[in-house]
């Protein structure tokens, strides 16, 4: 199968990182989400992007205008009659996720791949909201999805080789490298980051250190190019509290209870980067 045409289904940090390297790669790509305002704001930060790349030497001004060209807005999922491939980057919810899949399954062509690029949720379950789950598949791309190289490929109890082998193609033409991983609960990133994050946490909850000295142990100790409580504000502590909840009860391990002092930050609105304060405060 050949895929020229994209469909983004969320226009946040993930979903426009996506579509902007779909777009640079030569894919036609509707940007999709609820409202005009929020796919406004993902082409907005796409098109900061591109102009970034362009005064670093990275790109032709016809290069992003071809990818700037490439952009289709779209605030209608029926707007997925028209692509090849649908990559959904939601909300990390499980309900959510169900249920744009189910629409999707109704409007999109037979020949349709639908891929989520969920971080942590059974591409199996949501596969199953579907008449097509040979036809589901994880894509799951790294933060921020222009820079970082890497795109988990997972495959759901269904998934057929030939929807493996052209998502494993995709991934190449948009200049990633894709690993295949099996259908687990946070696959093999987010089962390995999360619980290194979370134990960074129970670290400071518990008074070891400080935030700065945990995070300066695994700088300089680990060579991590930041520490884990940094890296959790700019991940947004919601989202790592979702990860480890999940794992929590995939696996029914307590080595996955999530640190009392994420729950607590979460609680009281500091997600991290996104609301200005996490474990550090932000301008």
């Amino acid at each position: 199968m050949v895929i020229k045409t994209v469909m983004v289904v969320g226009a946040g940090q993930m979903g426009s990182g996506i579509a902007q390297v779909c777009a640079t790669a030569g894919y036609k790509v509707f940007l999709n989400d609820l409202k005009d305002e929020l796919v406004a704001k993902g082409c907005n930060i796409i098109e900061k992007n591109l102009n970034r790349q362009v005064e670093k030497g990275r790109m032709t001004e016809i290069e992003k205008a071809n990818a700037i060209e490439n952009l289709i807005r779209s605030t209608d999922l029926n707007d997925a009659e028209n692509v090849d491939i649908v990559i959904e980057a939601a909300t990390e919810n499980m309900d959510v996720k169900k249920a744009i899949f189910a629409k999707l399954d109704g409007i999109a062509p037979e020949h349709t791949i639908l891929a989520s690029n969920t971080s942590s949720l059974p591409i199996t379950e949501i596969a199953a909201a579907t008449s097509r789950p040979e036809k589901v598949i994880g894509m799951h791309f790294m933060n921020p999805v222009p820079v970082m190289k890497l795109v988990e490929i997972i495959r759901g109890l269904a998934t057929g080789d030939e929807v493996y082998e052209t998502i494993e193609r995709m991934a190449k033409v948009l200049g990633k490298v894709p690993v295949e991983v099996n259908d687990f609960p946070g696959f093999v990133s987010n089962r390995v980051l999360m619980p290194m994050i979370n134990e960074a946490i129970y670290t400071l909850y518990e008074g070891v250190a400080t935030k700065e000295a945990i995070d300066e142990v695994l700088k300089l100790g680990m060579n991590h190019p930041m520490g884990p409580l940094t890296l959790a504000d700019f991940i947004g502590l919601d989202t790592c509290l979702y990860i480890m909840e999940t794992l929590h009860e995939g696996f029914g391990d307590d080595k996955y209870r999530p640190c009392p002092l994420l729950r607590k930050y979460v609680k009281a609105g500091w997600l991290g980067k996104k609301t200005g304060r996490g474990f550090y405060t932000y301008d």
